[in-house]
């Protein structure tokens, strides 16, 4: 946020606090921080980036690379820049999709991209993962709902994945009816951990059940894979990371411990769907001070393809960690004042107060573009299968850097997507090398409010 010479307000106020000053705002401070959600607890992690380099001073063009076939499993894929899992908030209130969700993957259809991998389709009820915007598949009865939507994709010749999770923590009992929860980093960055419990081993068996159940649904469904979310926090996730697992039994401790519940899901869906795909998204690596790192998630990624995994995405973060799954160059106070559930009915003290001292207090990670190509490129020297890096990707030329070093094998977009749906297209054909989406973040904070749409950094 800046002032209007264009300086940042946190420059600012270091620079002419006087000691009067200092007293009076750091009181303001106490009680901005003390407000719900303001505090992250990050630590100063920092992955290295230093393989960016490869990045800035290439000069070998991979275009034909970029935009030839590819195979993901049995998945005959159009090319290898795929629309990442993005939810587009088009789900009725109990979790069915709308047409208007066909019609937005339609649009990516006729816009080039190479597969389609859908928003996190919940495995139960009381797993909602964000909002009451998002899906559900936790019945059978949803299957011909999700078969319409198959259908019509299909009919562009393009695949389809569907991306399935629960959200643990980071779902929220307004949307659940169940269970004291943490709201969703997506929707609200702002986290504020309530009381996460720890799972009793006949939830855990459930939980391993539902997600196998749902794999079976998603094949009946038309659905050409499936991606179990494994990121950002959410519950497999919160298995994986030592930071959000404290167990002590056979779900927690080691990193094998740690991975049993991926494991059990994998080898049970395999004796139910056979070759079927099952694809996988994680987080590399979190902020947190005890959390994921990358050497621990090269150890994790090979024991993924030994369980049967077919390819691998790879993100970062948790939403402890403020901005960092998704960044943005400045805190996006406005947007989050408008929509988060949280601060927008707040009283007019709270709304003073936040577009000072959120940039102060919320963590905003760099670097904002690539920032996970250095962490594929540690997996993708360690497995076989294929290896999908997402996350800041926004130039051709980047992408034809990645495919063409055998960074990643393909590349996962989410923004970029919903302000233009034919960027493939627009990069095939070179009228257009780079996204026009400037990073903004208002597009996924506006969730709360219904569809997701590209708002260019303004309230609409």
């Amino acid at each position: 946020m800046k002032t209007k010479d264009g300086k940042s307000i946190r420059n600012n106020l270091q620079c002419t606090f006087s000691r009067r000053d200092f007293i009076k705002y750091s009181s303001v401070a106490a009680a901005a921080a003390a407000m719900p959600g303001f505090v992250t607890g990050c630590a100063t992690f920092k992955p290295r980036q230093d393989c960016l380099t490869q990045l800035a001073f290439a000069e070998t063009r991979h275009r034909d690379l970029v935009f030839a076939s590819a195979k993901i499993g049995s998945i005959d894929v159009r090319n290898h820049i795929l629309r990442s899992a993005t939810t587009l908030g088009l789900a009725e209130t109990n979790g069915r999709p709308k047409k208007e969700l066909t019609d937005a993957y339609v649009e990516l259809c006729e816009g080039g991209v190479g597969a389609i991998i859908t928003g996190a389709l919940g495995v139960q009820k009381n797993g909602r993962l964000g909002t009451s915007y998002t899906f559900l598949f936790h019945h059978d009865d949803y299957i011909p709902d999700y078969r319409s939507v198959t259908d019509r994709v299909h009919a562009y010749n393009t695949p389809i994945i569907a991306q399935i999770g629960h959200g643990g923590r980071q779902t929220r009992r307004a949307v659940t009816g169940e269970a004291t929860v943490a709201p969703s980093p997506i929707t609200d960055p702002y986290y504020n951990e309530e009381t996460p419990r720890e799972l009793t081993e006949l939830e855990i068996r459930e939980v391993i059940q539902n997600f196998i159940d749902t794999i079976v649904r998603s094949q009946k469904a038309g659905f050409d894979g499936v991606q179990l979310h494994a990121a950002h926090g959410y519950l497999l996730s919160g298995f994986l990371s030592p930071a959000t697992n404290q167990r002590t039994d056979q779900w927690g401790g080691s990193t094998e411990n740690r991975f049993r519940i991926i494991r059990e899901i994998f080898l049970g869906a395999r004796k139910k769907v056979g070759d079927y795909p099952i694809l996988i998204k994680i987080s590399a690596y979190d902020h947190q001070s005890d959390g994921l790192r990358v050497p621990e998630s090269v150890q994790i990624a090979a024991m993924l393809e030994e369980a049967g995994c077919d390819a691998i995405e790879v993100s970062c973060g948790i939403g402890a960690d403020g901005f960092s799954t998704i960044r943005v160059p400045e805190i996006p106070s406005e947007a989050v004042l408008a929509y988060s559930f949280r601060y927008k009915d707040s009283n007019p003290i709270v709304k003073t107060l936040l577009p000072v001292f959120a940039p102060l207090i919320v963590n905003r990670h760099e670097p904002l573009f690539n920032y996970n190509v250095c962490a594929a490129q540690e997996i993708k020297k360690q497995v076989s299968i294929p290896v999908i890096v997402v996350g800041g990707i926004r130039t051709l030329p980047d992408i034809e850097q990645i495919i063409g070093n055998r960074m990643a094998d393909f590349v996962a977009m989410g923004r970029p997507f919903i302000i233009e749906p034919d960027i493939v297209n627009r990069f095939k054909e070179e009228s257009q090398t780079a996204s026009s989406c400037i990073n903004c973040g208002y597009c996924l904070l506006a969730i709360e409010a219904g569809g997701t749409k590209c708002f260019y950094g303004e309230i609409s």
